[in-house]
């Protein structure tokens, strides 16, 4: 997710944090507990969609190979009979909880006849693992598989048929995904991002914004931000949205959604603005929502494409986007370099990046994606 920082730098004041998620979070924890153990598994319904009556909800979870445990949401059609089921994993946005979009994605699936599992990613959410606020391209690959691990042993699940669906920044995660693990059968994508692309190269406005030399500005600035954090004990927070301006001169926002909107602002950041930090959709364990990544995470994104083997996806794929969306050149550039021979793509008119988050603008196309899981997972 982009916010467009180069037009807020300037705008966003200094502001404290939650008190759980701070400007600087210290390295050092009592050496007592585990980080990989779960932050929590609430029980009660703390969701921004309301609960379906057609479906089950189980609180569950489950370890990567990493051994990190990942807190999800189990959603399970109530009328199924004793059949066994086709199984789709769900995450995403970047940024987000499985409280938000994953979750309203998932349960909608469920509605339609698939058991489907929204969780969060290692180091956000309920989901364990430290320091906080951490992505990755590997570990949150590693994340989706297993994702399908779990689902592979529950009983009510076909494990020949357990799909993939990634949102926003978790599209690119759900297609390298694809690309590896032999188990996934079908894979779609919603407003998809490559992450690794977005931090590599910058989003912009239908391209990439990165010069080469802007590429190297940014890579110098989180390299010696690695330095400050060595130095200092602590790890410093920021938005993974880097500026560069025409002097050269690099800068961050302070979080990834400020606490108010500026005058006039970006339309893209609006749209973010309101989704995140309105009630729409507003949580408070999402990052995107209330806080800001550790500064120096977008390395790990960098120089580690997610679509490299992406010519090799041969299995079904579906990637939706919105026809007004700013990412919707991802999405179009990926479905290209897809190489299944049974892949679609889907361009909602009239839809921005956010109308997909939720339906309040009644866009999600969600009888595309259940037309394609059940076209796909046979």
């Amino acid at each position: 997710m982009s916010v467009f920082t180069r037009r807020l730098t300037s705008a966003i004041p200094t502001m404290l944090l939650l008190s759980s998620l701070s400007a600087s979070a210290t390295i050092s924890y009592d050496s007592k507990a585990n980080p990989n153990a779960p932050v929590s598994t609430i029980g009660k319904w703390d969701k921004t969609f309301a609960e379906s009556h057609k479906v089950e909800h189980r609180k569950v979870t489950f370890q990567n190979r990493y051994g990190i445990t990942l807190v999800g949401d189990l959603y399970i059609p109530k009328e199924r009979g004793e059949r066994k089921l086709a199984a789709i994993a769900v995450s995403g946005p970047f940024g987000a909880v499985k409280e938000q979009s994953s979750g309203l994605y998932a349960q909608t699936l469920a509605e339609q006849g698939f058991v489907a599992l929204a969780f969060d990613p290692s180091y956000t959410g309920e989901s364990g693992g430290f320091p906080r606020n951490v992505a990755s391209p590997d570990i949150n690959s590693e994340d989706f598989s297993a994702a399908v691990d779990f689902l592979g042993l529950q009983k009510e699940v076909d494990r020949n048929r357990i799909g993939l669906l990634g949102i926003c920044g978790w599209g690119g995660m759900a297609l390298n995904v694809a690309a590896m693990d032999t188990r996934v059968k079908a894979v779609a994508t919603s407003v998809m991002y490559d992450m690794s692309r977005a931090m590599g190269h910058g989003v912009g406005e239908g391209k990439d914004r990165y010069s080469t030399a802007d590429r190297r500005a940014v890579l110098q600035y989180l390299n010696e931000q690695r330095w400050k954090d060595a130095e200092n004990g602590t790890i410093a927070r920021a938005g993974h949205d880097i500026y560069v301006d025409k002097n050269g001169n690099v800068s961050a926002s302070e979080r990834i959604l400020p606490e108010t909107l500026p005058a006039n602002p970006n339309p893209v950041l609006k749209e973010f603005f309101d989704y995140y930090r309105m009630p729409r959709g507003f949580h408070e364990r999402s990052v995107n929502s209330t806080s800001a990544w550790n500064a120096t995470m977008p390395l790990s994104f960098m120089n580690m494409p997610l679509l490299s083997y992406a010519n090799e996806i041969t299995i079904p794929t579906l990637i939706v986007t919105g026809e007004k969306a700013h990412s919707r050149y991802f999405a179009q550039e990926a479905y290209k370099a897809v190489g299944s021979r049974e892949k679609q793509l889907v361009i909602v008119p009239g839809a921005n990046h956010v109308d997909l988050y939720d339906n309040v603008a009644g866009k999600i196309p969600f009888a595309s994606f259940e037309r394609f899981f059940k076209t796909s997972l046979r």
